[in-house]
């Protein structure tokens, strides 16, 4: 069955419509959308892993786009990049005595960024997880107290704790000057009191360089006003190798949300018309703790941000068939049935996140400005629950539908229209506490 691409008009009554109609679909056109993701998923890109030579390559590419398109820097960039810097930190070695006796490596997990010494238990809390008690309720109220800490662990949660000890053994990143959370040792042995304690802990930090690539098109009538439109323009790299193919070249996660974002720029800042600020954002290092969007976060009053349009996946049809995506969020805010006014007159439809279960909202670059109070949704068409290329090295440009993402692209240009105009504003969203 031939998918239909161009958003039909299903009345006269919608006139007014179709002149925006004809509009998008003159200036979003499919070959170049094919152009933007071939480019963006080739195996010349080597999965645009975080730290490599192919997300490199990815964001020459991304800011040539911008460039050509007529785009500006962000202020306080002196070009599109927005870079900032990471520490990976890699756990060396660990010790720790407990009332004079060693306690095996195996029964040891320590949650720190940086090495340190205990000589004694002076200024650490010592917490008991004990048996029969809810161990996750238990942990995240650990992990969330801000304080020093020894965790002892009773040996049932064995299973748990060795799944938790991999974890902090694994090298892990964070923001560089980051060093507010305090260390955790946690450890698996049934000890009573903590009468003595020493503790042992060497890290080796490597300072790597990261680096979103953002556009603008400043407002006419509201340049303090901003519209955000945002992908992530990473992926996993090499990974384990199927069928003698190790790359992983994310072509629907998200090189189909990093073309739309482009393809939009270049909609906008042909039509010149938007009395809002437009920023056009590739999102870095999503894969590895969304570390992009939570540095881009902090360079923009939040207060000022009216809408955030995280794009995610689009590269299939969703379970709701033809010209359809959900929003993530859509009861948060009255973003999701503004957008669909707009779309008025056409087939396309907004739907609501129908995986509540993947917590969809709090797993992608919307979140740390929705915790703001922006209202800041990701659009998505991934049938997430039974998407057998997803993270895997099927994940290319061949698997992909493209009429589904120019459709999508198309559908929120002409949805997105009356937020960039100044004429609507989506709802807060209510802040996080912290």
């Amino acid at each position: 069955m031939k998918v239909k691409i161009l958003i039909a008009i299903t009345a006269l009554a919608a006139a007014p419509v179709l002149g925006f109609c004809q509009d998008v679909n003159k200036l979003i056109k499919q070959d170049d959308v094919e152009r933007i993701i071939k480019t963006l998923s080739a195996d010349e890109m080597e999965g645009r892993g975080t730290f490599t030579k192919g997300i490199e390559k990815a964001a020459t590419f991304i800011e040539g786009e911008f460039k050509a398109a007529g785009l500006k820097p962000m202020t306080g960039n002196t070009g599109f990049r927005q870079s900032f810097a990471m520490l990976n930190t890699k756990p060396v070695s660990s010790k720790v005595t407990i009332n004079g006796a060693d306690v095996p490596a195996d029964k040891v997990a320590i949650s720190s960024s940086s090495s340190f010494n205990w000589a004694n238990a002076d200024g650490v809390q010592v917490v008991n997880i004990a048996a029969g008690k809810d161990f996750m309720t238990e942990y995240r109220t650990v992990v969330s107290s801000g304080k020093k800490q020894v965790v002892l662990i009773d040996t049932s949660y064995a299973k748990i704790f060795t799944r938790l000890a991999g974890r902090y053994k694994r090298e892990t990143s964070s923001f560089k000057g980051d060093n507010s959370a305090p260390a955790i040792v946690f450890v698996l042995v049934p000890f009573g009191d903590v009468k003595s304690l020493t503790v042992n802990y060497e890290v080796q930090t490597t300072e790597k360089p990261l680096f979103n690539v953002v556009g603008v098109i400043p407002g006419k009538t509201k340049p303090d006003e901003y519209v955000v439109f945002g992908g992530h323009y990473d992926h996993l790299g090499f990974i384990k190798p199927m069928e003698g193919d190790s790359i992983a070249n994310g072509a629907d996660d998200d090189a189909s949300g990093t073309t739309a974002v482009i393809s939009l720029a270049k909609y906008y800042k042909k039509l010149n018309n938007n009395e809002r600020t437009l920023v056009f954002v590739a999102f870095t290092a999503e894969e590895i703790g969304g570390f992009g969007s939570q540095y881009f976060s902090t360079k923009l009053d939040p207060d000022k941000v009216v809408a955030l349009f995280n794009i995610e996946m689009i590269g299939k049809a969703s379970k709701f068939g033809e010209n359809s995506a959900f929003i993530t969020g859509y009861e948060k805010s009255d973003f999701g049935p503004m957008l669909q006014r707009n779309l008025e007159g056409t087939q396309f439809k907004f739907y609501p996140d129908p995986y509540p279960e993947q917590n969809l909202f709090y797993r992608s670059d919307n979140a740390t400005l929705a915790a703001l109070g922006v209202p800041a949704h990701t659009i998505s068409t991934d049938q997430i629950d039974i998407d057998k290329f997803y993270h895997t090295v099927k994940d290319e440009y061949k698997t992909l539908d493209v009429n589904n993402i120019v459709a999508t692209i198309r559908a929120i240009a002409l949805s997105s229209r009356t937020i960039v105009s100044g004429k609507d504003t989506p709802t807060r969203i209510p802040k996080l506490k912290k």
